[in-house]
């Protein structure tokens, strides 16, 4: 299995949209537990209006986002601590069945989980992918 991420920190919508487009990917998934962004368009529902405009569908998967403490943990670029409180969330039962949601999504369609961090090594979405989908070929998309 291939899943693509992304991230839209240093962005703008059109740039992201062709990073998506340019590795044909059809399907976002977004795994913000807050789908909320201060960048214009990037909210949850300005965000999948400008994407189903390119025919790109748009899932947000909430369970699977990071926690306030998480996040906290992330910009403080405390990774360890990060990764010992996102290993918690993803025990939890909504973020197992969100996870195997995510899995059966990305085997339908070419996808890319979506989070704000620009690069993947700083950000919950590798995490996840070493936590749910070890096999899979991840591809990281830079707009």
């Amino acid at each position: 299995m291939r899943i693509f991420t992304i991230g839209y920190e240093a962005t703008t919508m059109a740039e992201f949209v062709a990073a998506l487009e340019a590795a044909g990917v059809e399907q976002v998934i977004d795994i913000r537990a807050l789908p909320l962004s201060r960048r214009p368009g990037f909210s949850k529902t300005p965000l999948r209006t400008a994407l189903a405009e390119h025919g790109i569908d748009y899932v947000h998967l909430r369970a699977l986002g990071t926690p306030a403490a998480g996040r906290a943990a992330a910009r403080a670029n405390r990774h360890e601590e990060l990764r010992r409180i996102y290993a918690g969330q993803l025990e939890l039962p909504e973020a197992i069945a969100q996870g195997a949601q995510m899995l059966e999504l990305a085997a339908e369609k070419p996808s890319a989980l979506l989070c704000f961090e620009r690069q993947p090594h700083g950000c919950h979405r590798a995490l996840l992918l070493e936590a749910i989908a070890p096999d899979a070929e991840v591809v990281d998309l830079f707009a």
